[in-house]
C-alpha cells in the first residue's frame, strides 16, 4: 500500500469533520502542513474514493450507511492491518527493524565485541573490567554515530519488547500527524539529549535503550495536545500518568535496591524534559496556523 497526496486545501479549510468521517470509514490517511497548505494523504488505491467522497462531504456531515455504497470495495471493513500500518509508518517500522537487528546481531547484550560500536563511549574489556575511551577521542576519530546509537542497544528480551511497544505506540502517532521526518528528526534529537544527560551525570558507563526516547516522545504529545489537541495525539487514558509515577518510582532507587536492574534515570528526565519543550514549541506554532 503506496501512501500518497491526495488533496491541497489551504490551511484556512478546516478539514476536522471530513478527517473525522475518514476515521469513522477507518479509512488509514494522515494530514501534515506544507507551509500555508494542509496536505492529505491516502493509500493509491483509496485516492479516488476520498476525492469523491470529499466533494460529496467536505464537512464530514454524511450517514455511514448512505456513504458505504459510494465509497467502494476500496475501503476496508475493517481498521488498517498491522502490515498496512507499517508500511504508512514508515520511519517508525524501520527504528524498529533496527532495534531487532542490533538486539540479533549483539546477543541482547552478551556480545561485548559488537556492543563496543554503538555504546555512547567506545570501551575494551580487560579481565572483569571496561575500560572507557574519552568520548572527545571517539568524536575526533570520525565516530559521531556514538552520539544517537545506544537507542538501539537493549540489554534482555523485556528491555526490547516493552521500548519496542510503546516505541510503536507513540511513534507511528507522530508520523501520522506531523509526518516521518518530523519523528526521525525528533527520535535522533532526544537520543542525543538524553544519551548527554546520562554520561554526565553517570560518567563513563555502559548504558542504551530507546526509554529516554520514549519519554521524549511523551513530553512531545503530551504538551503538544495541550496546545493544539488532535485525535493522533489522543492518548489512552492513564498511559501518561502511568509513565510519569514509573518515572518517579524509578527516580528514588528502589528498581535497584530490588535488584531488578540499572535505570537510566538521566536518560529518562533528559529525554521528558526536551520533549516538553519540542511540544510547547510545535504545540505553539500549530496553534498559531489554526487560529490564522
Amino acid at each position: 500500500m503506496n501512501i500518497i497526496e491526495v488533496m491541497r486545501l489551504p490551511l484556512s479549510v478546516d478539514l476536522s469533520g471530513f478527517v473525522q468521517l475518514l476515521q469513522r470509514l477507518q479509512v488509514p490517511h494522515r494530514v501534515s502542513e506544507e507551509g500555508e497548505v494542509q496536505v492529505l494523504w491516502a493509500p493509491d488505491t483509496l485516492a479516488a474514493d476520498v476525492r469523491e467522497l470529499y466533494q460529496r462531504y467536505p464537512d464530514g456531515n454524511a450517514d455511514l450507511s448512505a456513504t458505504a455504497a459510494p465509497v467502494g470495495a476500496g475501503v476496508p471493513a475493517k481498521g488498517p492491518s498491522l502490515a498496512e500500518q507499517a508500511r504508512a509508518c514508515k520511519v517508525t517500522t524501520l527504528i524498529l527493524l533496527l532495534c531487532f537487528i542490533v538486539a540479533g546481531l549483539t546477543g541482547l547484550g552478551d556480545n561485548f565485541t559488537t556492543i563496543s560500536w554503538l555504546t555512547f563511549l567506545d570501551f575494551r574489556v580487560q579481565g572483569d573490567y571496561l575500560y572507557f575511551s574519552p568520548l572527545a577521542q571517539s568524536l575526533d576519530e570520525g565516530q559521531w554515530w556514538r552520539l544517537v546509537s545506544p537507542m538501539l542497544l537493549h540489554f534482555g528480551v523485556l528491555h526490547l519488547a516493552m521500548n519496542s511497544l510503546w516505541y510503536w505506540e507513540l511513534g507511528k502517532r507522530i508520523e501520522l500527524r506531523q509526518g516521518p521526518w518530523a519523528l526521525l528528526g525528533l527520535t535522533l534529537l532526544f537520543s542525543l539529549v538524553s544519551n548527554l544527560a546520562q554520561h554526565y551525570t553517570s560518567g563513563p558507563s555502559l548504558f542504551g535503550g530507546l526509554s529516554g526516547v520514549l519519554y521524549g516522545l511523551l513530553g512531545h504529545i503530551w504538551l503538544y495536545q495541550w496546545l493544539a489537541p488532535d485525535r493522533y495525539f489522543t492518548l489512552p487514558k492513564g498511559v501518561l500518568v502511568m509513565m510519569l509515577i514509573w518515572l518517579v518510582v524509578c527516580l528514588t532507587g528502589v528498581i535497584d535496591t530490588l535488584g531488578l536492574g540499572q535505570i537510566a534515570n538521566a536518560a529518562h528526565v533528559g529525554g521528558l524534559l526536551i520533549g516538553c519543550l519540542t511540544g510547547l514549541l510545535g504545540g505553539a506554532l500549530a496553534r498559531r496556523k489554526l487560529s490564522a
